[in-house]
């Protein structure tokens, strides 16, 4: 093989090497997207729930939040906020941790005005209601 046939051959295959070694163009999906479709197909993410006080309540404005990435954000008017994690087990249940506890919980009733919880605790059951935040909120006042 002459020089010139040698190099024509090395610059071929490095030609076809470099084509093959270009990455193609993937399309990122969008996170924003993605979590906008996860919120309108189930009405429990991506929302400030606010529980409705019962009177005998002692820490009003107690607030969850269902994000959906699997992160709960938990919070009051009265108490630092809490991250945990939570999973939505089935349509009509969900659970998530606590303290290295695993709190179940039944959706008694989930509409975009509602969400009703049936939580299975130690002590017994326990219903919780909540409403979505108006937004702005402000913490009620604590009684004297």
């Amino acid at each position: 093989m002459d020089t010139k046939a040698a190099i024509f051959a090395l610059m071929t295959v490095w030609g076809v090497g470099a084509c093959a070694a270009v990455p193609s163009m993937a399309q990122e999906a969008d996170p924003q997207a993605e979590e906008t479709e996860a919120s309108e197909a189930n009405p429990l993410l991506n929302r400030v729930w606010v529980r409705q006080a019962a009177d005998s309540e002692v820490v009003p404005g107690t607030m969850h939040i269902f994000l959906a990435d699997g992160t709960l954000v938990s919070d009051s008017c009265w108490e630092t906020y809490r991250l945990s994690s939570w999973q939505q087990v089935s349509d009509s249940e969900i659970s998530w941790e606590e303290d290295g506890t695993t709190i179940s919980a039944d959706i008694a009733s989930l509409t975009a005005d509602e969400l009703v919880l049936n939580l299975k605790l130690v002590g017994g059951a326990e219903e919780q209601r909540f409403i979505p935040a108006d937004v702005p909120y402000l913490c009620p006042d604590m009684p004297k």
